[in-house]
C-alpha cells in the first residue's frame, strides 16, 4: 500500500478508525461493562492499572516500569526513522487507526497487531494481519483498509511518532500493556465478541480483549 504525506488543507482527513463488521471491527451499540483502570500520558504506571508483573532484563534481573515506559521523552530522543514494507505496515495502522490517542494507546494497537503475527489464528506477516480480509465485505479488520479513502497523511508529526513507535515494538520493546491482546473496540460500541473474550486492559478509549481457544 502506498501512503502520500501531504498538509492537513490539501488533503481529506482519515476516517475514524474501527467502523467495519470484521474480528476489530465494531458495531454502533454502547455497552454497558465494568470499567477498566485506563491509562493514558500522564498515567504514572505504564501497565493497565499497575497489575501487569514486572518486566525482566536478563536472568532474574527485574526491569523498572520506568524503563519500560515508551513516553514523549523517548520519542523526541529518537531520530527520525523509516524501514521496510512491513515497517510501514505497522506505521500506517498506527497512524489511522489511533494516531487521536495517547502514546499508551498508539503502542497498545500496535502491539495488538504483532500479537496476532505471534499468533497461529492469523497471517504471519505484519502487512498480512493489516490486510486480512481488505476487499471482502465486512471482512477487513482495520476500517481504514476498506473505507475506499485514499490512505493519506495529512498529520506529518502524528506520522513520525507511529513510525518510531512502529520501530520501537519490531526490534523488540516490550509487549507487556495489553497482556496478549488480539482484539479491541472503541468504548462506545459493542462488538459481538466483547461478550466472550476476556478483557486485558482499557488504554485512552480502546479496550482489548484476549481471544481463547475454541470463542
Amino acid at each position: 500500500m502506498t501512503l502520500s504525506l501531504t498538509s492537513a488543507s490539501q488533503a481529506q482527513p482519515a476516517l475514524a478508525s474501527l467502523a467495519t463488521t470484521g474480528s476489530l471491527a465494531v458495531s454502533a451499540l454502547t455497552r454497558a461493562s465494568a470499567p477498566l483502570p485506563g491509562l493514558n500520558d500522564e498515567s504514572p504506571d505504564f501497565f493497565d492499572g499497575g497489575r501487569a508483573a514486572p518486566l525482566l532484563d536478563g536472568p532474574g534481573r527485574q526491569r523498572s516500569r520506568s524503563d519500560a515506559r515508551i513516553d514523549a521523552a523517548k520519542l523526541g530522543a529518537m531520530p527520525a526513522v523509516d524501514g521496510g514494507e512491513q515497517w510501514e505496515c505497522l506505521a500506517e495502522a498506527i497512524y489511522f487507526e489511533a494516531r487521536g490517542e495517547p502514546i499508551p494507546g498508539q503502542v497498545a494497537v500496535a502491539e495488538v497487531i504483532l500479537n496476532r503475527v505471534d499468533s497461529e489464528r492469523y497471517p504471519d506477516s505484519i502487512c498480512g494481519v493489516v490486510n486480512q480480509g481488505t476487499g471482502r465485505l465486512h471482512a477487513c479488520q482495520f476500517s481504514y483498509t476498506c473505507d475506499g479513502i485514499p490512505e493519506t497523511v495529512t498529520e506529518p508529526a502524528a506520522w513520525a511518532k507511529a513510525g518510531k513507535i512502529a520501530r520501537l515494538l519490531m526490534d523488540g520493546h516490550d509487549r507487556a500493556l495489553t497482556r496478549d491482546a488480539t482484539h479491541y473496540h472503541a468504548d462506545y460500541v459493542d462488538p459481538y465478541w466483547a461478550a466472550v473474550y476476556p478483557q486485558t486492559a482499557r488504554v485512552g478509549r480502546h479496550i482489548f480483549y484476549r481471544q481463547i481457544p475454541g470463542a
